[in-house]
């Protein structure tokens, strides 16, 4: 069984929120769950954001009548689909010249999550072993730390870390990261935007998951601290339980 939960948020700062989620549980075997943070102006940012993950949504859902694909490869297409509607329109539309967003998505299918990345919004998983990220920031200051240039301490405070290598819509094909998570009774799932992580350390993220209170009210629990802290960015979280 799964049980899951989804808020977002513009934060304190911001006047619009350009970030927009995805959160289903179609059977109690399986689940989806995508969040996307847009960017490109105060106008195309939104626009990338909700089209992005409506197009993935729609590709997903007419995916479901060729069950003998694949979970890797329904979401590779759902994301190539997406980044074709985001890229067409931001070549179209004067208004959305630019624009483009990042996404994380995860597909889960009994005991196995299907996840795929591009950009900096993250996915983590969480239990009582500890917190571990399930993926790569395609960013400046992970490219950074990859070759050992900073430390991921450094990271958080660096003035380039909100600059993304990689994007969705930015280019006319897309290049997404996908893994593979086995999952146990017990086990967490938590995808977020830069303004979650960019706020709250791996070790709160795992406090509050596990011990700050009742799961269903997690995300706001989190939310509540990303805006005590002055919240610049928009806020987004999915969380995901596996009973």
């Amino acid at each position: 069984m799964i049980h899951a939960w989804g808020i977002t948020d513009r934060g304190v700062v911001r006047a619009q929120n350009q970030d927009g989620y995805y959160l289903d549980i179609p059977s109690e075997h399986l689940a989806v769950g995508v969040v996307c943070d847009g960017m490109g102006g105060a106008r195309a940012g939104n626009v990338a954001s909700q089209l992005a993950v409506q197009t993935f949504v729609d590709t997903l859902q007419r995916s479901q009548g060729e069950p003998d694909t694949p979970p890797p490869a329904v979401l590779s297409m759902a994301a190539e689909e997406a980044n074709e509607a985001v890229y067409r329109r931001a070549n179209t539309d004067p208004d959305c010249f630019g624009m483009g967003t990042t996404m994380v998505a995860v597909l889960v299918v009994e005991r196995t999550a299907y996840l795929l990345n591009i950009g900096d919004s993250r996915a983590y998983h969480i239990n009582e072993g500890g917190i571990t990220r399930l993926t790569r920031d395609h960013s400046v200051v992970e490219d950074m730390v990859a070759r050992g240039d900073i430390t991921p301490e450094q990271a958080r405070t660096h003035p380039r870390k909100n600059l993304i290598t990689r994007a969705l819509g930015a280019e006319e094909r897309i290049r997404a990261d996908l893994y593979e998570k086995e999952l146990n009774s017990g086990d967490f799932l938590l995808l977020c935007s830069d303004g979650l992580s960019n706020l709250l350390s791996d070790q709160e993220l795992l406090y509050e998951v596990l011990h700050g209170g009742e799961p269903a009210d997690c995300c706001q629990r989190m939310l509540s601290m990303t805006i005590s802290r002055g919240a610049p960015d928009n806020v987004t979280a999915v969380l995901i339980q596996i009973l």
